[in-house]
């Protein structure tokens, strides 16, 4: 007789799940499922709430990148005081053998101010006239103390007003796809005191 009542359910045997109530021994009480919203009301929401995350990530990127680019202003009045001519260029082996190519040439300061640091933005070109290379890297002073010139910082050897002195530029590399003309030298920031 067991047998016939298997996978029959009598009419008090079967559950409302319109009104279903659990009890949860560790929740200490009697709880109501919460019921899954399906169809357009959960769509909506998860595209509202993707485009709140969107929408937020963007105000952070836009707030983090607004800072003022490097140089937005140009190179400092005083580096029109400043003129460098007489360039030459010139290649030797280091002790490892690699290639070192030198710029130098002559600073003239025909401001008021003495010079104590130069920087400068060397553009190398390639054979259709594009920039093959971009350096920035300080102007330094080339003394001669002893058998050899030495390259040092305006700061050791300053440039008053009125003087001129030889400089020197040193690159270690330089791009293959170089034309092998002088580069575009600007200068794009100056100390001085």
């Amino acid at each position: 007789m067991s047998h016939h009542l298997i996978g029959k359910a009598s009419r008090s045997d079967q559950i409302d799940k319109q009104n279903l109530t659990i009890y949860n021994p560790f929740m200490g009480g009697l709880i109501q499922p919460t019921r899954v919203d399906d169809g357009a009301d959960s769509s909506r929401r998860t595209i509202v709430i993707a485009v709140a995350v969107v929408m937020v990530i963007a105000v952070v990127l836009a707030v983090l990148l607004r800072s003022q680019p490097k140089n937005a202003s140009g190179p400092p009045a005083y580096a029109a005081k400043l003129k460098l001519s007489d360039l030459k260029m010139s290649a030797a082996e280091n002790f490892v053998g690699a290639t070192v190519t030198y710029v130098d040439g002559s600073v003239t300061n025909s401001g008021d101010k003495t010079v104590t640091h130069v920087m400068v933005e060397v553009n190398f070109k390639d054979d259709m006239g594009q920039l093959a290379q971009r350096d920035a890297l300080p102007l330094q002073v080339l003394k001669t103390t002893g058998p050899y010139p030495e390259a040092v910082d305006f700061s050791v050897s300053p440039l008053g007003p009125g003087q001129s002195t030889t400089f020197r530029l040193t690159f270690e590399s330089i791009s293959a796809q170089w034309n092998h003309q002088y580069p575009d030298i600007q200068v794009a920031d100056v100390a001085v005191k």
